[in-house]
């Protein structure tokens, strides 16, 4: 067992774990937060996609003592006060899931899109999301949403929104 320290949406937890776990077991099965869900276990889908350091990752291709002395955000670390994320507002608005699997790392992911690119053109966020999947929907509307969470953030230059984000540059 590895004893390894990290803080998860805001609060610290220090856990002996199994040097082989996966972030995303790790967050799931000892932390709880069953928001990050796992997909394919192989980094195609994205649906575990995670802030690491305010920056997305596959949390399926981390080892949970990879991020230890990290910080690392979740989809349910988004909401404040019980205010959802601008992007999960838009999300919601721009009927941008239908099962809703792939929801959570698609959320993460385009956060993380707009935080590179405050303006992103239609082509823009369709690569941007490349590596997140979604089986249902067709991603109109889900480029909408994109499109309309960037249109509602306030211009600031990428560094800042990354800190903004919940974590480093």
């Amino acid at each position: 067992m590895t004893r390894i320290t990290v803080k998860v949406d805001g609060s610290s937890f220090t856990d002996e774990v199994e040097p082989r776990t996966l972030l995303v077991l790790y967050l799931r099965e000892q932390l709880g937060k069953t928001g990050t869900v796992v997909g394919c276990d192989t980094g195609n889908c994205g649906a575990c996609t995670v802030h690491l350091d305010g920056r997305s990752v596959k949390s399926c291709s981390l080892l949970a003592v990879q991020a230890d002395g990290h910080e690392i955000t979740t989809i349910e670390g988004l909401a404040t006060n019980g205010e959802l994320h601008p992007m999960q507002q838009a999300f919601h608005e721009n009927h941008a899931l239908q099962c809703g699997y792939c929801t959570p790392g698609m959320i993460m992911q385009s956060i993380d899109l707009i935080a590179d690119n405050p303006n992103p053109s239609d082509e823009d966020i369709r690569h941007g999301l490349e590596g997140n999947l979604c089986r249902c929907t067709g991603y109109q509307n889900i480029v909408k949403a994109v499109q309309a969470a960037a249109a509602a953030a306030p211009a600031a230059p990428a560094a800042v929104q990354h800190s903004a984000a919940g974590g480093a540059q």
